[in-house]
């Protein structure tokens, strides 16, 4: 339902650059080696994105990046190579907590099933930095 409801106005809202708080995650997909495109809350340091997964290892992308840690971003109107890493022993909820956003937390919280940190270590500065 999320799939098809809520991504292609979301993703379009990242592309336009009007959904603060969120960015537009490419992996590669595990099986087909294809580009798949998510949108996620993410959370800013510096050249460092932190992402809550509210599904943790259950959400496709996750899936994706454990088997091809390398993705690009959307940031700043283009795309940003990284390597990402899933962090189980990272505390999601003190993570959400520093997202500075109660709307983006209550709704991971309220609809996470098994929140999960990923972080995402960009090859160059982010714009803006």
């Amino acid at each position: 339902m999320q799939r098809i409801l809520l991504n292609p106005p979301m993703t379009l809202g990242v592309l336009l650059g009007v959904l603060p708080g969120h960015v537009l995650i490419e992996t590669t997909g595990r099986r087909t080696g294809k580009r798949r495109r998510t949108v996620v809350g993410a959370y800013r340091e510096e050249s460092t994105l932190w992402v809550v997964a509210e599904q943790g290892t259950h959400a496709g992308y996750v899936r994706n990046l454990l088997d091809h840690p390398r993705v690009r971003v959307r940031l700043g109107g283009g795309w940003v190579p990284g390597h990402a890493a899933v962090l189980p022993d990272d505390d999601p909820q003190t993570r959400l907590a520093r997202f500075g956003n109660d709307r983006h937390a209550g709704a991971v919280r309220r609809f996470g099933t098994a929140l999960l940190t990923v972080r995402i270590d960009l090859d160059q500065p982010m714009p803006g930095s």
